[in-house]
This record gives structure tokens, C-alpha cells and sequence, in this order.
């Protein structure tokens, strides 16, 4: 007579349970492996590409008031355009933020103008004007010594600035956000001999932008 062997439940569900563990770790691996592959494959573009950060340059800064009330309120009135330019062959721009505001000797002497969020394409180029306002914004006492003394030298420098968000498009894929910052140097003739009306800077020199 021939022996039978019967395996028992708890055998043949320990063999169930290796087989699910076998399937699911060729799933993780099978998984792993093609997302390694996609991310591998974006960082691989992203280098031969080599996104290049945005040129600014200033177009033109016309102040139309610069006027402290009392001790150290300040009432200002510019008039800003900016040129900004996409440098990249293959790389469009998304700018989801930008502010820009004025600054004088450290001091910011507007406030904060949001623009509308706008694509760049590639190698394209935009013009960015704003209305830059300030209606009795505190500053430092000293404030009208520094401006006086400016009028003295017949010159004043302003620095414009802009922040914001911006992302990467390379064909479909679009970067995460990434801050910027701008920073343009206006350069005016101010003094008793400047002509009437609003101090006006136009200058097509660079402005310095960090990412």
C-alpha cells in the first residue's frame, strides 16, 4: 500500500503567504525601477538643457514725487518699466509672482505692486511697467539729510526691485516653484539744475536677479 501525504492547513498557508510576499516584492522593485527611470531621465534633460535665470534691465524710473510731510512720513510717485527676457532655447518661463517696489539708502520708500502672473516663451521678451505709491510711509529721520545731500551732489540712486515665483517649462514637464529676486540701480539727475517735471533715469543696463 502506497504512503499518503497530506500536508496540513498551516503548511499550505505559510506557502500562500511567501508567494504574496514574492509578487509583491517584484511589484515594489518593478515600481522602483520605473520611477528611478522617469527621475533619472528629468535630471538627465535638466542638465543638457541648463535652464539659464531671466535678464532684467531697467527701461525707464520717472519719480513725479519724493516729498516728506512732517518728521519722517514720506509721500512717493514712480513710474517703473522693466524689460525681462527669457535667454533660453528650449525652456519657457512661468511667473506666478512678482512684486516690485523702490528702496533709497536701505530705506523702501514704496509699497509692494503685485503684476499679473504671465508665460515667457523662448527667447522672448516682456515689458513690465507698475505704478510704484507711498502715502505717509514712515522713514528714518535722517531721511531728508540723506536726500538733501543727494540734491547737493546732483545725483540720486534708487534701487527698484522685483521678487517672486517662477517655474521651469521643458516641453510638458513643469518645475516646482522657484523665488527670484531683481535688483535694478536707477541713477537720476537731481539738484537745482534738473530740468522741470518728473526725475527721469532711462538706462538699458543690466539688473542683477538671483534664484
Amino acid at each position: 500500500m502506497s504512503q499518503i501525504h497530506a500536508k496540513s492547513p498551516q503548511h499550505c498557508a505559510k506557502k500562500k503567504l511567501v508567494n504574496i510576499s514574492h509578487i509583491q516584492k517584484k511589484l515594489f522593485f518593478t515600481f522602483t525601477t520605473f520611477f528611478s527611470s522617469i527621475l533619472l531621465l528629468i535630471i538627465i534633460v535638466w542638465f543638457i538643457l541648463r535652464p539659464t535665470k531671466p535678464d532684467f534691465s531697467l527701461k525707464e524710473a520717472d519719480i513725479y514725487q519724493l516729498v516728506v510731510s512732517g518728521t519722517h512720513l514720506l509721500n512717493s510717485s514712480i513710474q517703473l518699466t522693466l524689460l525681462s527676457r527669457n535667454p533660453n532655447q528650449k525652456v519657457g518661463i512661468y511667473y506666478d509672482e512678482i512684486h516690485v517696489y523702490a528702496s533709497y539708502k536701505g530705506q523702501q520708500i514704496t509699497l509692494e505692486t503685485s503684476l499679473q502672473p504671465f508665460y515667457q516663451d523662448h527667447r522672448d521678451t516682456n515689458l513690465l511697467s507698475a505704478v510704484l505709491l507711498a502715502n505717509a510711509l514712515p522713514v528714518a529721520p535722517s531721511f531728508n539729510y540723506e536726500l538733501g545731500r543727494d540734491q547737493t551732489a546732483g545725483r540720486l540712486v534708487l534701487n527698484l526691485k522685483a521678487n517672486g515665483l517662477l517655474r521651469w517649462k521643458v516641453g510638458t514637464w513643469v518645475s516646482g516653484k522657484y523665488r527670484f529676486n531683481v535688483n535694478c540701480v536707477a541713477v537720476l539727475v537731481f539738484g537745482p539744475s534738473a530740468p522741470s517735471g518728473p526725475l527721469t533715469a532711462r538706462q538699458g543696463a543690466q539688473c542683477h536677479t538671483t534664484i
